[in-house]
């Protein structure tokens, strides 16, 4: 399977938000994220990366 795992960067660290991400969508500054399983979380975030290799989401919270 290809889903990612979306974590947020918190006081230096990387977080788990939401694990099996299947969708991810942008709409300026809320990444809404959808797992295989039906789970959805709406963030005020921004990419700070995407490893597709390492199936890892990296976000930062917008301030």
């Amino acid at each position: 399977m290809c889903e990612s795992n979306a974590y947020i960067i918190t006081s230096g660290k990387e977080q788990n938000i939401i694990e099996g991400v299947a969708l991810m969508e942008i709409k300026g500054s809320l990444i809404r994220l959808v797992s295989l399983f039906g789970e959805e979380r709406v963030i005020e975030a921004r990419v700070k990366s995407l490893s597709l290799v390492d199936h890892k989401i990296i976000l930062e919270p917008i301030s």
